[in-house]
This record gives structure tokens, C-alpha cells and sequence, in this order.
């Protein structure tokens, strides 16, 4: 909408149509930005889209595999086609299967964690970085996790998801020097556990306050928590913060 934050600019939040990056697509909409949704989930997307819509808002819902070179070319080339410009991006992208011990971890399925987090956001940086160098300008917000800095107290270890986050944070660093001189801050934000829906839907309400009690918050962290860290990393008032990694985990790991 006119007049907010992000007036005028156009995002790609990846992941968009549930949990954080749902938030982080509403709240960049919600303060001007043009925000297309891209997930797998089509229905999903489209009822974020059209909630985004229905609030005065502007938003393309695309249907893309973040894991695959060729859609993802496709997905900037339809924010290019639909809005001309790529000003954010938001690697939302990401997921965990289980807790298992190194022994248990077949390779299938360390491949497809590290791929699935990791690899997505490498390609959608690669589609988009050309575009931000050539203007000169831009935002790159890569979404990790508590558990890429260290093991999260009072749990097993998800070992390949935490070493896909890992990566992710090296690769924030990396790029924020690479794309730096081109006007271009890259970051990332790294949520503790997180009251998403499904978190909700697993967890009843004794467990939740036990967790948010561990905390020195004594709260965990709701999406939009995340959602307006990551709105402060793409607007202009960081514009002087590049390659940090934020933690919004209410104190859970001091680091």
C-alpha cells in the first residue's frame, strides 16, 4: 500500500504460503511492496494472495520448486514480466523431516534437507543477483534457524537441517562481501521455535508455556515476530547492515 515502508518496491518471498514467510509476505505487502508468493502449495498460495489482495495489497501467487534451476528462472521471469524489477528477496524456503541420529540419516534423505534449505536459496540468489547488480540496488534475506549456530538446548540435534542453516549463515556472509559493492545487503534472520500452526497443532498448551517459560522472554516467538526483522532488513533503514545474522529466539541462546 502506498505510503509504507517498502513503497514502491518489489519482493519475491519464497515459501510464502504458510508460517513465517506467510507473515513476512503479508507484512511487506501491508507496507507497499509489490509480493509475489512462491511456494509448491498453489491453494495455499493463492488464499495468502488473495487475503493480500483483499486488503488493498498487490500480490502475483506463482507456483515454483525453489529446489529446480529451471523454475525458478521461470518464477523471476514472471515478477520481471508482471513488475519489471526485483528490489527483495526473502529465501523463506525450508523445512526439517525428523531427529535422528548421524547412524539413522540415510543419504537420501541428508540430500534432500540440505537441498531443500540450502540449494533453494543458492539458485534464487543466482536468478536475481544479475538483476540487483545492474540497478545497483537491493535486499536478500535468507531465513535460518536458531539451530544453525549450535544445538538447541534441551533437544536432540536435527543434524542435517542445522547443518543446511549453517551453510545458509557462511553463505549470507559470503555473498553480503561479494554483492556489497553493487549497493546490495544480504542478511539473515534466525527464528528459535516458533508458534506456527503446525507447532500449535502439535504442541497443547502446557507444553507451550513449559518451553516459553526456558526462555528468558518467558515467550517463544510468533511469526510476525520474525516477519518485522526481516521487514527492518529489507527497508532502507538498514541500509548500512549487511551480512549479520539476527537471532529473534526471545533469548532462548545467547550467542
Amino acid at each position: 500500500m502506498a505510503g509504507g515502508r517498502l513503497s514502491g518496491a518489489t519482493a519475491i518471498v519464497t515459501g510464502a504460503s504458510a508460517g513465517i514467510s506467510e507473515a513476512i509476505a503479508k507484512t511487506f505487502a501491508r507496507e507497499g511492496a509489490s509480493v509475489a508468493i512462491a511456494s509448491r502449495n498453489l491453494p495455499e498460495a493463492q488464499r495468502v494472495g488473495a487475503e493480500i489482495e483483499a486488503a488493498g495489497g498487490s500480490a502475483l501467487v506463482l507456483q515454483a520448486d525453489v529446489t529446480q534451476a529451471r523454475e525458478v528462472d521461470g518464477m523471476v521471469k514472471a515478477v520481471l514480466d508482471r513488475w519489471g524489477a526485483v528490489d527483495i528477496l526473502v529465501n523463506g524456503v525450508g523445512g526439517w523431516q525428523r531427529l535422528a541420529p548421524v547412524t539413522d540419516i540415510a543419504e537420501e534423505e541428508w540430500d534432500r534437507i540440505i537441498t531443500l534449505n540450502l540449494k533453494s536459496a543458492f539458485l534464487c540468489v543466482r536468478a536475481v543477483a544479475g538483476i540487483m547488480i545492474k540497478r545497483k540496488k537491493g535486499h536478500i534475506i535468507n531465513l535460518g534457524s536458531q539451530s544453525g549456530t549450535g544445538p538447541n538446548p534441551g533437544t536432540d540435534s536435527n543434524l542435517p537441517y542445522a547443518c543446511a542453516k549453517a551453510g545458509l549463515i557462511a553463505f549470507t556472509k559470503h555473498l553480503a562481501k561479494q554483492l556489497g559493492p553493487y549497493g546490495i545487503t544480504v542478511n539473515t534472520v534466525s527464528p528459535g521455535t516458533t508458534l506456527t500452526p503446525r507447532v500449535k497443532n502439535v504442541w497443547d498448551a502446557a507444553t507451550i508455556e513449559k518451553k516459553a517459560s526456558a526462555n528468558p522472554l518467558r515467550r517463544l516467538v510468533d511469526p510476525q515476530d520474525t516477519a518485522d526483522a526481516v521487514l527492518f532488513l529489507a527497508s532502507g533503514e538498514s541500509r548500512r547492515i549487511t551480512g549479520v545474522n539476527l537471532n529473534v529466539n526471545a533469548g532462548s541462546a545467547i550467542i
